[in-house]
């Protein structure tokens, strides 16, 4: 018989995130700080907003951008949030998550042969995306000496004839960096004058903790023109199961990804639609009170991670640490077993998210402080076992 699979996509590895949580759900008392879910319920007044819609009868297809209503809320947000203006009604598409609008971006815009620069350590879809549309990943491996930010240096050092996009993934999944203004603005420089477009990927831009509000990009002087600016509402409102992000950007690129997400989807769920309506134009509150609640986390996982000699740089936006685990002499993989079959909490090995990952871990504090207080308790007494074990 013929082999019926693509070769293509028998090539691509399964994500790396899913293997532990897969394996935590079968396991008894386990705990799991790999998942990058808020542990919060949608705000009710969200969840009101859908059940209304379906209580209405509101459950046919929208078109296929979205719905007008919230594709103009989607608008004001970014005008209100970020300054940046644009056309609700050729420079919006509503998705299926943020994850499909990174894909149909990507599809839209590369050819075969295309490369596409992508940092790490980063989010698992992008160089499999890329892969998908026959362009070529071209890995910018980020350093924890620069904070795990992108520099002009390292972005120029990966630039050739061939290069045609970068994903600028931040506030970062899975290290917790950030870029401010003055890092955006290199960066847009040498776009500008590479002719490079970008793929901003800002699902976490509400999550940031540095005492200053999130740059887009974008919002760079010349970079609107240039820019896909990807987002939704999973994060930032709680809102995972709901399946809604959107992008935002050049009209003759939006034209494209309509048509990819025409013929793939036709719409995002009517009822999720009409409840982030209601996200963006009443949820500010909700997103401060889960903010708050997140740095608080944050800050008690930081001097955890001191107290038991972790090393672990600030993280400054989403709501994840990349601790160091290079002086156990252990891989990020090997580390994450011991830590799941000894002590049964599980985190993601730093290699699920690029090479360059290696001798990190990720861990998700969008847990509740009681959770995150027993699991850190478990790992300190890993820590401690594994210093006595290397005296």
């Amino acid at each position: 018989m013929r082999n019926p699979l693509s070769n293509v996509v028998v090539d691509i590895q399964p994500s790396g995130i899913r293997k532990f949580f897969d394996i935590v759900s079968e396991m008894k008392d386990a705990i799991s700080l790999g998942v990058g879910e808020p542990d919060f319920d949608t705000p009710w007044h969200i969840r009101e907003e859908g059940i209304y819609s379906l209580e209405k009868g509101r459950t046919f297809y929208t078109s296929n951008a979205g719905l007008k209503e919230l594709k103009i809320e989607i608008c004001n947000y970014l005008d209100r949030r970020l300054g940046i203006q644009y056309d609700y009604n050729n420079e919006v598409i509503v998705t299926v998550g943020g994850s499909e609008a990174i894909d149909i971006a990507i599809r839209a815009m590369v050819d075969p042969g295309d490369e596409v620069l992508v940092p790490q350590p980063s989010y698992v879809s992008y160089v499999p995306c890329v892969t998908l549309a026959y362009g070529k990943p071209v890995i910018i491996e980020l350093q924890e000496k620069n904070q795990f930010r992108l520099t002009k240096e390292e972005l120029l050092s990966k630039i050739t004839d061939k290069t045609k996009i970068l994903i600028l993934p931040f506030p970062n999944n899975p290290t917790g960096a950030i870029m401010e203004r003055k890092d955006l603005e290199d960066i847009a420089q040498v776009c500008i004058e590479k002719d490079i477009f970008v793929i901003s990927d800002e699902i976490y831009s509400e999550l940031t903790y540095n005492g200053d509000d999130h740059v887009s990009i974008a919002s760079i002087p010349g970079m609107k023109e240039r820019t896909i600016v990807i987002n939704g509402f999973s994060k930032a409102y709680a809102m995972t199961g709901w399946r809604l992000g959107y992008a935002v950007g050049p009209e003759e690129i939006l034209r494209q990804m309509i048509k990819i997400h025409q013929f793939a989807i036709m719409c995002a769920p009517t009822n999720s639609q009409y409840a982030a309506v209601e996200a963006l134009k009443n949820g500010d509150k909700d997103v401060a009170k889960m903010r708050e609640s997140y740095n608080q986390r944050r800050r008690f996982l930081l001097n955890a991670f001191k107290e038991m000699n972790l090393e672990c740089f600030e993280p400054f936006g989403a709501f994840y640490a990349f601790p160091s685990i290079k002086r156990f002499n252990m891989t990020s993989d090997e580390f994450a077993n011991r830590l799941l079959a000894e002590e049964k909490v599980a985190v993601v090995p730093g290699t699920a998210f690029g090479d360059c990952g290696e001798g990190f871990l990720r861990i998700s504090y969008a847990y509740s402080l009681e959770q995150l207080k027993e699991a850190l308790g478990r790992i300190k007494s890993f820590v401690q076992r594994l210093d006595e074990q290397n005296k």
